[in-house]
């Protein structure tokens, strides 16, 4: 058969198969530029991998939903959302809220409360052509995404964080075998596909019940993956290793804050926050949002990083791919990574990491490279 024969073959049973629903929140100050840019480079991933196109279902958060319907987290986005497996979220704003709404939880996180999106998978490596504080480093910190010391998600119903006079404040921290058997399980599984080791970060020796249940939890599920080597450290001490010795790691499992802190500086010592990706998700659905914020000094000129947004929607095809056997969304997704690494190693990167691209043009640049092997 001549290969313009087999072509044809080829995009025909890509357009025969259904398309795949994913949802699309844009968020406020640079969520729109980055979301979009992270849609464009996935349409061009999946078509080269030859998959069928993706169907985008828009949702609304944040000042364009206050404006709208008057509160930042509507209940048709929530019902949007429900029949969907899979969405992209853009960053959101939520201190420049209007007063009402700057004390309640944030839009995301009430999307991962209520659809318990527990497990928060954090990647952190270092591409070549950009400057990191640790060159070598290569971890993921999967963080436990529903319970501890976030008040805003460890009660049924209403806040962990108490005021009983103007001159006293406390919160509680919750810590269940439960949460923490999932999240460990999460843990070890990702380690296997990896270098096979996992750190248990902790802060038992002051927090003995709390803390010393999660560890002990974590090495229990441990016993079940013989092939992976695991240990613990205080959570300050993994501070300051990660600054020493981040080759040392290789998947770092903690609880929420924790895991929020841990990330953040991972995400900043391999390069910039502005590349920094993560996936929250279940065993059935899965949400693609950068780690850092909505950056409204920038928003609007062009000059935002879309890396964070492009490599979490990287993330979020892989996961499906892998859940659902489908081939052509996990080549989708290494293409992605594959195209923003070459970037990198072209010289080309946003304002943010010393380079000249335009968000645009970096996206352009990206795009382009998904074509390439």
């Amino acid at each position: 058969m001549s290969e313009a024969k087999n072509a044809g073959r080829h995009v025909s049973s890509a357009a025969a198969k259904a398309p795949r629903r994913l949802g699309l929140i844009e968020g406020d100050g640079i969520g729109p530029e980055v979301v979009r840019s992270a849609r464009v480079v996935v349409d061009e991933a999946v078509a080269a991998a030859g998959g069928a196109p993706i169907e985008w279902v828009p949702a609304v958060i944040g000042h364009r939903a206050i404006a709208d319907v008057g509160e930042p987290l509507p209940e048709r986005t929530i019902e949007v959302l429900a029949g969907l497996d899979a969405w992209l979220l853009g960053p959101h704003d939520n201190a420049s809220y209007p007063g009402e709404f700057r004390k309640s939880t944030p839009p995301g996180g009430a999307i991962r409360k209520r659809f318990d999106l527990y497990a928060n998978i954090r990647p952190a490596r270092a591409f070549p052509g950009v400057r990191a504080a640790a060159p070598g480093i290569d971890l993921v910190v999967v963080r436990e995404n529903s319970e501890g010391f976030y008040a805003d998600r460890n009660m049924f119903a209403g806040s962990g964080e108490f005021q009983p006079s103007a001159d006293m404040a406390m919160s509680i921290s919750v810590i269940t075998r439960g949460a923490t058997e999932r999240i460990a399980h999460e843990a070890m599984r990702l380690a296997a596909s990896r270098r096979k080791k996992v750190t248990i970060v902790h802060k038992a020796n002051v927090l003995p019940r709390t803390m010393g249940l999660f560890r002990d939890v974590c090495y229990e599920v441990a016993k079940a993956y013989p092939d992976v080597r695991v240990d613990d450290e205080h959570v300050d001490a993994a501070a300051a290793h990660l600054v020493r010795a981040s080759g040392d790691y290789d998947v770092v499992v903690t609880e929420n804050l924790f895991g929020d802190i841990l990330s953040d500086l991972a995400g900043q010592l391999s390069g910039s926050l502005g590349t920094a990706p993560s996936l929250n998700c279940s065993a059935n659905r899965a949400m693609a949002q950068a780690v850092h914020g909505a950056a409204p000094d920038i928003a609007g000129h062009n000059r935002a990083n879309p890396v964070a947004m492009q490599m979490s929607a990287a993330m979020l095809l892989r996961w499906l791919g892998i859940r659902d056997g489908d081939a052509t969304l996990t080549q989708a997704a290494e293409r992605i990574e594959a195209a923003v690494a070459a970037t990198f190693a072209a010289g080309i990167a946003t304002a943010d990491l010393g380079g000249a691209a335009s968000t645009a043009a970096f996206t352009e640049q990206v795009c382009a490279r998904t074509h390439r092997r």
